[in-house]
């Protein structure tokens, strides 16, 4: 019973948000003015197949994480959130969990931005959210899943990232992402998911476990970052971290001073999107 009333609300949720309100084109016949199954999976980072699944009542027991992107994607209040996680048979995230939710005042702000690269992480900095201009510059996120969407699991285990570094940046950058971790492993000590995070990359990477046993405790800040990318070359630019107050969310802003090359380059790219110019 529980599955089938998940997927019901799934589906009248989806289909009062408005496609234009969550950034998506408009064109083209459509039978409801909320958003098709397919613009929720893209906006939730899952697969079609799994929203059908999910909404028919033939998917049970999703996790913690699923819950999450879909009441993002939906732009659910607070207490609808709270609804959708108990439907799932699971419990809201406490007070000692790391938040991963928009609110729509926030979600509403974002939605202005839409001509600058703007993504959103949580305290471990897991990726929550990213517009168009920001997977064009920084790479699209929307096949990632999993640890893959977590920036400090990317750079210590993963592929990295496309900002370019000396050696004394890179010392700088890498210290402050652990002892920002660090900050955020203490702030929400009931969070599995982050202590398991946490022990992975003490394990697989030895340049994390010296940085984590040093003990600094400190916060990733804005910093002037070049990029480089791989369509229009290196791009150099401000990068400012805005932390939501109350939800510990960090909104990432990169910007280009205005009437430079750079700022020529970063309106290529979002123009371009995340299109290959080879071919």
């Amino acid at each position: 019973m529980a599955t089938r009333e998940f997927g019901r609300a799934v589906r009248r949720w989806r289909d009062r948000v408005l496609p234009e309100a969550a950034g998506l084109p408009t064109g083209g016949q459509r039978r409801a003015p909320g958003l098709r199954r397919e613009e929720l999976a893209l906006l939730a980072g899952i697969s079609v197949d799994y929203v059908t699944r999910l909404e028919q009542g033939r998917a049970s027991n999703p996790s913690a994480q699923i819950v999450e992107a879909l009441a993002r994607a939906l732009r659910l209040s607070g207490t609808e959130r709270a609804h959708l996680f108990r439907l799932a048979g699971l419990a809201p995230p406490g007070p000692e969990t790391v938040p991963a939710y928009l609110t729509p005042s926030v979600q509403r702000l974002l939605d202005r931005m839409t001509g600058t690269p703007v993504g959103v992480y949580d305290a471990s900095w897991t990726l929550l959210m990213a517009n168009p201009p920001y997977a064009a510059l920084m790479g699209d996120p929307s096949g990632w899943r999993g640890d893959e969407r977590n920036a400090v699991w990317r750079h210590f285990l993963g592929p990295g990232g496309r900002t370019r570094h000396t050696p004394e940046s890179l010392r700088a950058f890498e210290t402050a992402l652990v002892a920002d971790l660090r900050t955020a492993a203490g702030r929400y000590p009931a969070d599995q998911r982050l202590r398991r995070l946490v022990a992975q990359l003490h394990a697989g990477n030895d340049r994390f476990a010296e940085l984590w046993d040093a003990g600094t405790v400190g916060r990733h800040e804005s910093a002037h970052k070049t990029i480089d990318h791989p369509n229009v070359g290196p791009v150099t630019l401000d990068c400012d971290i805005l932390t939501v107050a109350g939800s510990d969310l960090r909104i990432m802003i990169y910007t280009a001073e205005p009437g430079t090359e750079d700022a020529e380059r970063l309106a290529l790219l979002t123009t371009l999107g995340t299109q290959s110019l080879v071919g």
